[in-house]
């Protein structure tokens, strides 16, 4: 089994990779000035920014090999792993590195807004693949945290500045990630035909017998992407959530087979609804009346 560092601050990997210590909650990392250092397999207890012009082949990310063009940067949070095992190998990384414990930002405006960037969670294939002036912005805000951290004579004050330098460069991620999403979705038609063709086979092989109905998480695997990287693609793409377009495409089928003359119990079933009135509180959260108000409306349209 690899041998894992486990970082439970973030000055255990300062010191892992001889770089200077700034702060108890913070680090920032320019490994340009380092000397070279070992493989290293961590599993990180901090969150962590990794703004660099190349990563190794073979590094790993979320259990997964990672690969990725030059100017990339990898967002990790507290419980994934992360790295390369260490074999022997001594590399020389270029880039820059900035990690927060959580301890830093708990109590803080910044902890209520950390969910909000989803990007902390994405898969190794999704790494935000940034332009030459979005590597200058970010390494640009990072030098301002260094140079923060190092002239540190305001106590508090410095905290608080280092939190809000950390927060705009949050934004700024979550701002470049918009435009990839925009890029990747530029031929939406062929996103949306790929979720549709998901779900279509969903049901041919007909795996709601024993899963239900399906779920984002099931489509974005279908699709090789993580569940929040899809979720964020599939509403930049059509303004709309990648649940929503799931339960709208179940209920598009559902009023089919009803149409067609299923009982209402028969459908739910048929569709992996496990309770009758399950089916039913969808079908009216999507069409605003119940299963049995649709078949009134279609008989009186027919007579």
């Amino acid at each position: 089994m690899a041998k894992i560092e486990i970082v439970n601050n973030v000055n255990d990997y300062v010191h892992y990779v001889g770089a200077e210590e700034l702060h108890p909650h913070v680090a920032v990392i320019h490994y340009d000035e380092l000397d070279h250092v070992r493989h290293c397999l961590n599993n990180y207890n901090v969150y962590g920014l990794f703004l660099q012009k190349e990563f190794p082949y073979g590094l790993s990310y979320g259990m997964r090999n990672y690969s990725a063009a030059g100017g990339s940067l990898i967002a990790v949070a507290p419980g994934q792993i992360g790295g390369m095992s260490d074999d022997g190998t001594i590399i020389h990384l270029h880039g820059w590195v900035l990690m927060f414990d959580q301890d830093f930002v708990r109590g803080t405006d910044l902890e209520k807004h950390m969910g909000d960037y989803h990007f902390f969670n994405y898969n190794n294939n999704e790494a935000l693949q940034m332009k030459p002036d979005e590597k200058r912005v970010l390494a640009t805000i990072i030098k301002m945290i260094r140079m923060e951290l190092k002239n540190n004579d305001s106590g508090d004050l410095t905290d608080d500045i280092v939190r809000s330098y950390i927060q705009l460069i949050l934004q700024y991620c979550q701002r470049f990630y918009n435009r990839q999403f925009h890029e990747v979705t530029s031929g939406k038609t062929d996103l949306l035909v790929r979720f549709r063709k998901v779900l279509e086979e969903y049901y041919e092989k007909k795996l709601q017998i024993k899963n239900g109905t399906p779920s984002v998480a099931y489509c974005a695997s279908e699709m090789f992407l993580s569940a929040n990287y899809f979720g964020d693609v599939v509403k930049t793409a059509t303004g709309d959530t990648a649940s929503h377009y799931i339960r709208h495409f179940v209920i598009d089928k559902a009023k089919s087979m009803l149409v067609g003359g299923h009982q209402i119990t028969e459908t739910a079933d048929s569709l992996g609804f496990e309770y009758p009135q399950h089916f039913t509180r969808m079908f009216r959260l999507e069409t605003g009346m119940s299963p049995s108000q649709f078949l009134r409306n279609i008989n009186d349209m027919r007579q």
